[in-house]
């Protein structure tokens, strides 16, 4: 039986709003996940000028997202982990912002373990009268509209549609759908090319093993991730990349600037890698990714963009959460992990060592190859590339 104050308000006239305001302060595959939400919303409020706050990881991922026609980014307090101390004007100026905006409704989003209420709060300080939020716990006026929260396993998709539903706006298929700007995607070609921007590690030539489109087929390694408990070990990232190149692949290695440390130790060692620390934005990220014939990441946004693209995609899955939570649902995927007594664990530094991700190279590779080979395949790879490589 639910709480009384489950949903007492009234319902919410959707489709008479101007001003949403969509709340996900969280990281780049966050946001890219909140994007069937987004969309339930635009069909249900078509005439509403539909915002998102997001922090600044997540914000880049806004202009894939059509839905979207505003971002309000900010750093939130209730974000912030490790007792660091925020200024309360941080607060004060962010319920400001959202004041000025004059939305008649804010929408909430979580994942099962997050709460909605400090979002909700400075909402309902800032004048929205509309609050729809998710969460186990009561909490009082900070949202108007409370929906009690469905099981902890529920895919973080599901779980955002299923509270909509719930406020009463009509659901949409899950699938995660994400748009390339023309000029993302010229500039990823140009990269794939070896034109401006290559630093010079990779050529960009066929190598005489081309594809039907004229060029050695691609793997694309993202070994970053929001922090050391998510993220594969550097040197067997190398290790997967090496065999992928005497598989045939050409091999590109990616991630922002503070990732620049993990992308040179991934690739440095790897003839003809091609290796970009921070040398693109989000956009030209998801049309790598959509360019590429394999993506190899952690539990991070690469695998919910691959997923978006329809790319195939080998993840290195950390036991900090759930696999039911996160996992790639639509397009070639394979999950690996390494089940362990202490997931869930939820941690930022493993106190171990790292035991949910002690997967060989050499199985992440043959995966990689596996899924390159069904899209477009083996037929370029040479066979001693490929005993090698399994």
């Amino acid at each position: 039986m639910e709480h009384p104050a489950a949903l007492a308000g009234p319902p919410v006239p959707w489709r008479g709003l101007a001003r949403v305001l969509v709340i996900r302060p969280d990281n780049l595959g966050d946001v890219v996940m909140a994007g069937p939400a987004l969309r339930a919303l635009r069909r249900a409020a078509p005439r509403a000028r539909l915002d998102l706050l997001a922090a600044p990881a997540g914000a880049a991922a806004a202009a894939l997202l059509p839905e979207v026609d505003g971002v309000l980014t900010a750093s939130v307090s209730w974000q912030k982990t490790g007792g660091e101390d925020v200024p309360v004007t941080d607060d004060l100026d962010l319920v400001e912002r959202i004041g000025w905006g004059g939305y008649e409704a804010a929408v909430i989003l979580t994942s099962f373990s997050q709460a909605p209420w400090p979002a909700a709060y400075l909402c309902r300080l800032a004048g929205v009268p509309v609050r729809v939020g998710m969460s186990k716990e009561f909490g009082g006026a900070g949202l108007t509209h409370w929906v009690p929260s469905p099981p902890d396993e529920t895919h973080q998709v599901d779980r955002a549609l299923h509270m909509l539903e719930r406020a009463g706006v009509p659901p949409v298929e899950g699938r995660l759908r994400v748009r390339v700007p023309a000029e993302a995607a010229l500039a990823a070609r140009r990269l794939l090319d070896g034109g401006p921007g290559v630093d010079g590690r990779g050529d960009g030539h066929t190598d005489g093993r081309a594809d039907g489109r004229g060029r050695r087929p691609c793997a694309l390694i993202l070994p970053g991730a929001s922090c050391s408990a998510r993220r594969y070990p550097a040197d067997r990232f190398a290790r997967v990349a090496g065999l992928l190149t005497a598989a045939g692949l050409r091999v590109l290695v990616a991630g922002t600037a503070r990732e620049a440390p993990l992308v040179e130790a991934t690739g440095a060692g790897v003839p003809g890698a091609v290796l970009l620390p921070g040398r693109f934005d989000v956009p030209v990220l998801a049309a790598l990714v959509d360019a590429v014939d394999v993506v190899v990441c952690n539990n991070s946004g690469g695998a919910h963009l691959a997923s978006a693209l329809g790319t195939p995609v080998v993840v290195l899955f950390a036991g900090t959460e759930q696999v039911e939570q996160y996992r790639p649902r639509f397009g070639p995927a394979s999950i690996l992990t390494v089940p362990t007594a202490c997931s869930p664990c939820r941690q930022f530094a493993c106190p171990f060592a790292l035991d949910c991700l002690d997967i060989p190279p050499e199985q992440v590779a043959a995966e990689a190859l596996r899924l390159a080979d069904e899209r477009g395949g083996p037929w370029w790879r040479t066979p001693a590339g490929t005993r090698d490589a399994r």
